[in-house]
């Protein structure tokens, strides 16, 4: 199914950019869209429970968000910034690095040494020890974030993502107590966030990232009669090891309208930017006519928008 780049598009108020999380988590909006019936509620998102109702299988994603954004002074004593991405076998960390012009090979950022350039402000990187920077907020959050955990799900467990799952944010433990659980791992890429500029979404190359599912979880979701998919992260390993990948490695499945879904059967999900690939799996699994409709119904109704926003379930 081809889908114009300008279905990816929308107008969106500066104010609803949320630039804090909502306290407590679970407080934040929940958008409900019924696919077979096109009914639409406006919840909080603790009464998620009571919208799944009994026998659903909850699936999220555990990885934790690296603390990889390393700010320091370059030599001459201009700002410089580095951003860790993922760590190599060689030990040595794919990165963002600015300004990469002003930058060369053998300078020390607070600890993190630039190794290799390869243009267009990717380098290698050695870090001694673990990372130690701050979190690593998207571009679009502009405040400073007074706790840190709170760009963390309360589930986080296996280290290694760029960025957070932001649909898992809006859990409490109290919360995660009423639902049946399983969960997945994939370290978010920050290529997942880079915007479509092919002519075609089906032309955007997608980019890889590992992921990780346990033997024991994927019987349970295998055997699962309804699974619930916590952000477009989770129904990229789900969707991918249905299809016969392995239960770990790497995945560059591109999940676009007219995808076959067999085994995410609801989503949970953020509001996400504009000519995303994720708002293409949102398209892909609601409909793109669908989608556009809520996401205006999201603005008019001023819902909070991104990463620390408010969430929308597509049953």
């Amino acid at each position: 199914m081809s889908v114009r780049i300008g279905d990816l598009d929308y107008e969106l108020p500066e104010e609803l950019v949320a630039q804090r999380p909502v306290e407590p988590r679970d407080a934040s909006r929940l958008l409900v869209y019924e696919r077979a019936s096109g009914a639409i509620r406006h919840r909080r998102f603790r009464d998620l429970p009571e919208e799944l109702g009994p026998e659903r299988l909850v699936v999220v994603n555990d990885t934790r968000v690296l603390p990889g954004r390393i700010r320091g002074r370059r030599p001459g004593g201009g700002v410089a910034e580095v951003l860790l991405l993922e760590r190599g076998e060689d030990g040595l960390w794919d990165a963002l690095a600015r300004p990469s012009r002003r930058l060369r090979p053998g300078i020390r950022i607070d600890g993190a040494e630039l190794v290799t350039d390869y243009g267009s402000g990717r380098w290698r990187v050695r870090v001694e020890g673990e990372p130690h920077g701050e979190p690593p907020l998207p571009p679009y959050i502009v405040e400073r974030l007074a706790d840190p955990e709170r760009y963390q799900t309360v589930y986080a467990v296996e280290a290694g993502s760029a960025a957070a799952p932001t649909a898992g944010l809006h859990f409490t433990p109290e919360l995660l107590a009423r639902l049946e659980v399983a969960s997945v791992t994939l370290h978010v890429g920050l290529d997942t966030f880079r915007p479509i500029q092919a002519d075609t979404v089906e032309a955007h190359p997608i980019h890889s990232e590992r992921y990780q599912v346990s033997t024991a979880e994927w019987d349970r979701i295998r055997r699962a009669g309804s699974v619930v998919a916590v952000g477009t992260t989770s129904v990229r390993v789900l969707e991918s090891v249905a299809r016969g990948a392995p239960l770990s490695g790497r995945t560059d499945l591109f999940i676009t309208p007219g995808f076959e879904f067999r085994r995410v059967d609801a989503l949970v999900t953020n509001f996400h930017l504009p000519r995303s690939s994720l708002l293409a799996l949102v398209m892909a699994f609601a409909g793109v006519d669908e989608t556009r409709r809520l996401y205006e119904l999201a603005i008019e109704e001023r819902y909070r928008f991104y990463s620390f926003g408010d969430a929308m379930l597509v049953l």
